[in-house]
């Protein structure tokens, strides 16, 4: 009996070097081919790694620069329908009269300021930094007009 233990410790024993050796050879083919990478996968990993979103520096123009009428409802759809559609994080929903009568009660001064600079939850222009305050105010307009 014990020598067939013998026999079964030397077979793992070599089963087991044999994977060392083998996990040794993949990962120093890996190591050094990494210079010969074809440019085609290179530059397909880096677009995958990318970042989302670009820093931009400088003076960013208006949403409205150009178009004389701010798309007030088109903006509300596509910066403040998120929170504002379904009450996410405590937003008064568009159209929910109770919910806007105290806020309405305050004055649009409140209203613009608090869109303008954030306030509680919500961030300054709701995240849309690209924003102008007009274009902001008009889409407090709007949904104002719908709350009422």
């Amino acid at each position: 009996m014990s020598q067939l233990n013998s026999v079964i410790a030397r077979n793992i024993s070599y089963l087991i070097i044999g994977m060392l050796v083998f996990l040794v050879i993949v990962v120093a083919q890996n190591v050094f081919a990494a210079d010969d990478m074809d440019p085609r996968v290179e530059a397909a990993i880096n677009e995958r790694i990318a970042p989302v979103g670009k820093v931009r520096t400088g003076k960013i123009a208006a949403a409205s620069a150009g178009a004389g009428k701010v798309d007030a409802k088109g903006t509300y759809q596509s910066a403040c329908f998120a929170c504002h559609g379904t009450g996410a994080a405590g937003a008064p929903k568009l159209g929910d009269k109770g919910a806007w009568k105290a806020r309405i009660g305050q004055g649009k001064a409140k209203l613009y300021s608090n869109a303008v600079k954030g306030f509680k939850g919500m961030p300054p222009k709701g995240g849309r930094s690209d924003l102008s305050d007009a274009v902001v105010k008009a889409v407090v307009d709007y949904m104002v007009s719908q709350s009422k």
